[in-house]
């Protein structure tokens, strides 16, 4: 059975960091996409990182520059670093896949219409 498992949010200042994480487990083979989403009441979910299988990595214009995805594929562990947070990027997190790309992954702006399975979320909030 497969499972997301994110950790790592809570509250910051804006200017500060977080680093989130994924355990994901339950799938045989490294052969699908993750990233990471986030959502706030209301609101569409946004595509905010993805990373393949091999390392290759697409960013949301919002947050290049100052997100970092990456992965420990020993751990089955991705992660989401987050510099210099603002306001705006208070939201719900989710760590989710994308099992049917063998591995390739669509943009972070494509990657929620695509996501197949995710964890249960993480809240981020970031005060002014």
């Amino acid at each position: 059975q497969v499972q997301l498992v994110e950790s790592g949010g809570g509250s910051v200042q804006a200017g500060g960091s977080l680093r989130l994480s994924c355990v994901v487990s339950g799938y045989r083979y490294r052969n699908y996409c993750i990233g990471w989403f986030r959502q706030t009441p209301g609101k569409e979910r946004e595509g905010v990182a993805t990373i393949d299988d091999v390392g290759g990595t697409s960013y949301a214009e919002s947050v290049k520059g100052r997100f970092t995805i990456s992965q420990d594929n020993a751990k089955n562990t991705a992660y989401l670093q987050m510099n210099s947070l603002q306001p705006e990027d208070t939201a719900m997190y989710y760590c989710a896949t994308d099992e049917h790309s063998g591995g390739y992954c669509a943009t972070a702006v494509n990657f929620v219409g695509v996501a197949d399975r995710w964890g249960q979320g993480i809240q981020v909030t970031v005060s002014s």
